[in-house]
């Protein structure tokens, strides 16, 4: 017992130590979450102009080609709905991105067909092509967006580092005649919390904070084109 004082001193200096490393892990996680957060974000509004921009210039092709392509388009935006809507559920979401990446290919062999029809303009293809490449690329920007993530052993070093951190403040703690439950309870739901929330920005399709508000821009092209 006679090493107790000097170990619990010992403890406080490690927590001391620790604390700012967790604090500082937790704001460069909380920091990468929210970047990522804010570009999935303006992903969804760029996907959103660029199908609408692809949408509009079907006006350049021949009347005749215009209503199926139209029709492909509706479907295809619908499908792009559905990827995110059946999430968490992955085989269902990689299912229906099959599903767009085959109406895209659709969209793309008929728009070329009409580009090329003797009464297209010539302008058709050079300025619609162009937009469809824009439409297609950003799906793939977007699913690989959607799959960029910090590497697995950061959260393990978060969730590692707040242990490490509570059993050192603990036994700094144990020596004392009452227990400050305030203190206790505080850091428990001050690292639970800020840990929840910086998963849920990472995962914002999973969990409470999420980025299905900014799908309305697609639901809202989706009603202009019936």
């Amino acid at each position: 017992m006679g090493n107790w004082p000097a170990a619990k001193s010992t403890a406080r200096r490690a927590s001391t130590a620790s604390c700012p490393l967790l604090g500082l892990l937790i704001a460069f996680t909380f920091s990468c979450a929210a970047t990522r957060f804010d570009e999935r974000r303006n992903l969804i509004v760029q996907e959103t102009n660029d199908i609408g921009t692809a949408y509009l210039r079907l006006d350049l092709l021949p009347a005749s080609s215009q209503p199926a392509l139209r029709d492909l388009f509706r479907r295809y935006v619908d499908s792009r709905l559905e990827v995110y809507r059946k999430l968490p559920d992955i085989e269902a979401a990689r299912s229906e991105l099959v599903r767009s990446n085959q109406l895209q290919g659709e969209i793309w062999s008929q728009a070329v067909a009409a580009g090329r029809m003797s009464e297209a303009p010539p302008a058709a293809n050079m300025l619609l092509l162009p937009a469809l490449n824009q439409m297609i690329d950003i799906t793939t920007t977007r699913t690989m967006a959607a799959q960029v993530h910090p590497p697995m052993v950061i959260f393990v070093l978060l969730f590692g580092l707040a242990l490490v951190a509570a059993l050192l403040a603990g036994y700094g703690m144990a020596g004392g005649k009452k227990r400050s439950w305030i203190h206790m309870i505080g850091f428990a739901a001050t690292m639970a919390l800020a840990v929840n929330i910086i998963i849920d920005i990472e995962y914002p399709r999973l969990g409470l904070i999420r980025v299905d508000a900014f799908d309305e821009a697609l639901v809202e092209l989706r009603a202009s084109m019936n």
